[in-house]
């Protein structure tokens, strides 16, 4: 069981690569503390243990606050996070209005922001030697039609992940991304409809497939594991081949 003894938070947990990542870190030992935005995903759990919901969105800072209280008072303090949640945003450049970017900013990278700084002083204050695990997007690390304001949040997530290892790993904390390209999530279904386009993304996969989300699940699952520990301030492209084509 690589997870013994990791006490894992994660925001999106209701759907795509967050639920996924609550079963497989459940499986590897893990005891998990979920944030999920809609109730009715709930029951996707009920027969699960070692786990803890919370509802809410990311941009509830006294929610976040609550949840690490909790957890202490759980005997179970939160010593990993994974910032899963987040917005896809499709639109034509010119179109981007003020409020559009914002939004996808908002959640996409300033939540992640504070939630880091959060969870970094609780660890520093109590000595724990904290573990963080952000999801970024190869969308932000290559240029993509109608997803500028997306690529702007995920290129962003990349070099905080990279700024927070540099700067705390003093404190015993480490940092690292990882970078998804075309996976089964939520929105695959609506996606492969469009067949054209999705025509077009397996054309450029090398594998000639979109990824599943237990694999991403994986991954994440071995970065916060203590079988990773020299791994800091990576950032990882699981993506078929796409990047390396």
């Amino acid at each position: 069981m690589i997870l013994n003894k990791k006490y894992i938070f994660i925001t999106g947990s209701g759907k795509g690569i967050g639920e996924s990542s609550v079963r497989v870190m459940i499986k590897n030992g893990g005891y998990v503390y979920a944030l999920i935005r809609n109730k009715k995903d709930n029951n996707k759990f009920k027969n699960l243990k070692n786990i803890k919901i919370f509802n809410g969105d990311v941009s509830n800072i006294k929610l976040i606050e609550k949840i690490i209280k909790y957890s202490i008072k759980n005997k179970k303090p939160i010593n990993c996070l994974v910032n899963n949640a987040g917005i896809r945003f499709r639109k034509e450049f010119v179109k981007i209005k003020k409020n559009d970017l914002q939004k996808v900013l908002n959640i996409n990278l300033i939540s992640i922001f504070l939630i880091i700084q959060i969870f970094s002083k609780f660890w520093i204050k109590n000595k724990i030697q904290g573990n963080l695990v952000n999801l970024a997007s190869i969308v932000g690390q290559i240029g993509f039609n109608q997803l500028s304001a997306y690529a702007c949040s995920k290129g962003a997530i990349i070099s905080l992940t990279k700024s927070v290892a540099s700067e705390l790993s003093n404190y015993g904390i480490r940092s690292n991304s990882v970078s998804p390209g075309f996976t089964k999530t939520s929105f695959y279904k609506k996606f492969k409809q469009k067949r054209k386009l999705y025509n077009w993304t397996l054309s450029r996969i090398p594998q000639k497939r979109w990824g599943e989300s237990e694999e991403i699940s994986n991954l994440i699952t071995f970065l916060i594991s203590d079988q990773s520990k020299y791994i800091n301030g990576e950032n990882i492209n699981i993506d078929g081949g796409w990047t390396s084509s």
